[in-house]
């Protein structure tokens, strides 16, 4: 009997130390190699590959979430509503992480589940990316700098985000919205009713696909955590939902952007949230921003993109 208790025991403190073990691994902020998941769903863009890039596509864990870099083949993965509860309501996501990896997981997948679940069919757009050091280890201390040095800003003004031509990235948002609309009937598409949710650089993707392409006609969008400076707003641009937290390493007070969108009187919702810090995709426990999602599906409602 006291054989079995010690062994009873020392089962338990195994598995007690395995699961703090676990814990710690998906809550880490240190980045951990991972096997590229299956995306049986994922329809290849074609929209060509990213010029000097000598490493291949691949994947890492952080903050237990799952996240992809050296993107060089864009593509779409469906996230399609029940046809018993689908509205028509479309939207392309575009998950962010500084147009040198994708959040796949937080940004991506979760949210367009969540969307599907509400009826509206969700389409994640996995968008090529600059190239990247081809080691982990490396891309790793190369992103801590990166982020070091966005926090600073030495006259005390907004921190700078990822700048650069996306010309890669508004070419595979633009082949995603023509898919979606060549396959509207197949996927129970409202053509009249396509738009856009991106994240932090998604977002900046997501502002460019609705201001700057030629081929993509949004009819809303959603930059969450985005940046907030002013732009250039056409009387053609789209309702806007902005969504933001004061506690974002990347906020500093700033809302030129949405005297923007109420300059050029095209309706525009700004939440600016008490926490939530940045990339919190669709929210955290104990944190005020965690109600967003819901606020958005009350504001498509309201501007009869969905029904009641």
């Amino acid at each position: 009997m006291q054989k079995q208790l010690t062994l009873l025991s020392t089962l338990m403190v195994a598995s007690c130390i395995w699961l703090t073990s676990t814990i710690a691994f998906a809550q880490d902020g240190k980045m951990y190699p991972i096997e590229a998941p299956k995306e049986p769903r994922a329809i290849p863009l074609n929209t060509g590959g990213v010029d000097n890039q000598p490493g291949q596509e691949s994947w890492f864990r952080q903050w237990g979430d799952p996240m992809a870099r050296n993107i060089t083949k864009a593509t779409l993965t469906p996230f399609l509503a029940d046809p018993k509860k689908a509205n028509g309501t479309s939207v392309i996501v575009a998950p962010g992480g500084g147009f040198m990896w994708l959040s796949m997981g937080n940004e991506g997948w979760e949210v367009a589940e969540a969307l599907a679940a509400r009826g509206i069919n969700a389409f994640v757009l996995k968008y090529r990316l600059q190239p990247t050091a081809d080691k982990l280890e490396d891309f790793e201390k190369q992103m801590n700098q990166r982020l070091a040095d966005a926090g600073k800003a030495p006259d005390g003004s907004a921190p700078k985000r990822p700048r650069g031509d996306l010309s890669n990235q508004l070419q595979d948002a633009e082949a995603a919205y023509e898919m979606i609309k060549s396959r509207a009937k197949e996927w129970n598409v409202n053509v009249d009713k396509i738009g856009m949710v991106g994240f932090s650089a998604g977002a900046r993707l997501t502002m460019e696909t609705a201001l700057k392409s030629k081929k993509a006609k949004l009819a809303f969008i959603a930059p969450i955590y985005g940046s907030l400076e002013a732009v250039e707003v056409t009387k053609s641009a789209p309702p806007m939902f902005f969504v933001v937290a004061t506690d974002d390493f990347l906020f500093h007070g700033q809302t030129d952007l949405i005297k923007s969108w109420y300059d050029a009187k095209i309706p525009v919702e700004f939440h600016l949230y008490q926490n939530g810090g940045h990339g919190f995709g669709l929210g955290n426990p104990d944190r005020t921003s965690n109600k967003w999602f819901d606020s958005f599906m009350y504001w498509l409602e309201i501007n009869k993109f969905i029904k009641p």
